[in-house]
């Protein structure tokens, strides 16, 4: 048996730690480590020596988007790559005595996750969808900037810096306004897309940037059930009850930039929205707190538009 055979027959399950320019990808058993870029070269590198592996799982680690070159090339090979949240991944070294980072060990703590816990491989999104997350994702950096400038001019009465300011808003401006309609031609030439955004809009409260949003950013909305998708969005609430201990139940993890589109959405829905406004006046009268309404209306809310693109109905015929 040669060597590539008896590596191939050996390895199954792989960890990949992802950096601004490096991945180290570890390979058990044996614990075997590989240094590569993280460009297109050292990418296509990468995929080289892994596809004749035939590997049963591959973990990456969610680096604030330097990880998603790899994780789209390895999916475009027809890896079985899973993207992992960094907080899971740091909890699973904890919770294995790993209590050392670095690069290496962190990859071989992933490659550890990928054999222990056998995590199902990450949906491949189409390039279309690649795009539309890009843009969306443009979209809120750039307003993220906007307000920036537009705060930093309420702290300013220097004539100057005024003009630069508002030199500098009007430029922000005109890119959100290009993004937006390359958002809106993108959404337009793909009749599906259209027609869920179409659903979406139907409903009180949520509006262009919302629907556009969970189109980019929660493509499983109308493929899951109700407690799914609330876990996703980081809604779902989780209880804390040992023994004859009753906590509080708490919500944690999910999408944290859906989380906040959903949030206006909420807030907009409970003054608009007959089922919402309904459902939080009910939560307001035994006591709750804005909080605990707030979230429970954005779950409401969420578990309704997931309803309506699973049933392919119109918001008039959503369920209360």
């Amino acid at each position: 048996m040669s060597e590539l055979q008896a590596n191939c027959n050996a390895v199954r399950w792989i960890g990949v730690d992802v950096s601004k320019d490096k991945l180290d990808v570890c390979l058990p058993p044996g614990g075997e480590l590989h240094g590569f870029r993280n460009d297109t070269p050292g990418i296509t590198a990468l995929v080289a020596l892994l596809r004749p592996l035939a590997p049963t799982a591959i973990v990456i680690e969610a680096t604030g988007g330097y990880e998603r070159p790899a994780l789209f090339a390895m999916q475009d090979a027809g890896l079985p790559v899973t993207l992992v949240n960094p907080r899971q991944a740091r909890d699973f070294a904890k919770g294995i005595g790993q209590l050392a980072k670095t690069d290496r060990l962190d990859a071989a703590v992933l490659a550890e996750f990928a054999r222990l816990v056998a995590p199902a491989p990450t949906e491949k999104t189409s390039e279309k969808q690649r795009e539309l997350e890009a843009l969306v994702v443009r979209r809120r950096q750039l307003i993220t900037l906007q307000v920036a400038e537009h705060n930093r001019s309420q702290q300013t009465t220097d004539k100057f810096i005024q003009q630069t300011l508002r030199r500098v808003a009007k430029a922000l401006a005109r890119e959100i306004k290009a993004v937006e309609e390359r958002i809106a031609k993108l959404l337009e030439s793909d009749d599906q897309w259209k027609a869920k955004l179409d659903l979406l809009l139907s409903t009180p409260g949520v509006g262009q940037a919302t629907g556009m949003t969970l189109l980019a950013e929660l493509p499983e909305l109308g493929k899951l059930n109700r407690q799914q998708i609330a876990a996703l969005a980081g809604v779902a609430p989780y209880p804390d009850d040992s023994g004859k201990h009753r906590g509080s139940r708490s919500t944690w993890g999910g999408r944290r930039s859906l989380r906040s589109v959903l949030y206006m959405a909420a807030l907009t829905a409970r003054r608009c929205n007959p089922v919402i406004r309904a459902f939080a006046a009910r939560l307001h009268a035994t006591g709750k707190s804005f909080k605990a309404i707030q979230v429970a209306c954005i779950r409401k809310l969420l578990v309704i538009l997931n309803t309506m693109l699973k049933n392919n109905s119109p918001w008039k015929l959503a369920p209360a």
